[in-house]
């Protein structure tokens, strides 16, 4: 009788475990950042947190750094900025950044405001414009597109390592707050 019962337990906690494993895979998958593409606040060896069932019910906001399917090549994974939603219209000139119609004040978290050219693009139906923060490096929106919603893997949340840098990744909502909606 005890051993069935021990056994019985063994198997039981085996199923839970399994459980919890599965849970936790399905809500939340780790990233470790390679490039610079996103300093001054991620760099490389860094691991950040993704959570990957924060868009379930709603789409990715301004300012969310977001860990995606690079639209060229879905074998890789790239974290950049969210700066425009769809329907959206983003111009840059060689300094500044605008959302439809407003000079977006980066200075908190850009390392240096860059762009080629001046251009405009116009955000189509589920897709995203995503820019890195390190913008005279950045591979980003604008110079292969956008990026479709099924593409995104989740919202990075978290830093967690190396351990002393520990921390909660900004979105800099309070730069995005007046944005006009298109």
């Amino acid at each position: 009788m005890k051993r069935s019962q021990l056994a019985r337990e063994i198997v039981e906690i085996l199923a839970l475990t399994i459980l919890i494993f599965l849970v936790v895979r399905f809500v939340v998958q780790s990233y470790r950042v390679d490039g610079p593409s996103m300093q001054p606040g991620l760099v490389t060896d860094q691991y950040v947190m993704v959570n990957k069932v924060n868009y379930l019910f709603h789409g990715p906001e301004r300012g969310d750094v977001i860990v995606f399917h690079y639209p060229r090549d879905v074998t890789q994974n790239f974290i950049k900025r969210v700066i425009g939603l769809p329907g959206d219209t983003i111009t840059t000139d060689r300094d500044t950044v605008t959302v439809n119609g407003k000079v977006l004040d980066e200075k908190a978290y850009i390392s240096a405001p860059y762009n080629l050219a001046g251009q405009t693009w116009t955000v189509p139906a589920n897709q995203y414009f995503v820019m890195g923060d390190n913008r005279p490096v950045s591979d980003d929106s604008r110079t292969w597109g956008f990026v479709p919603r099924d593409y995104i893997v989740g919202k990075a949340v978290l830093v967690f390592w190396p351990l002393n840098h520990i921390h909660f990744i900004d979105t800099h909502s309070d730069v995005y707050k007046d944005l006009p909606n298109k």
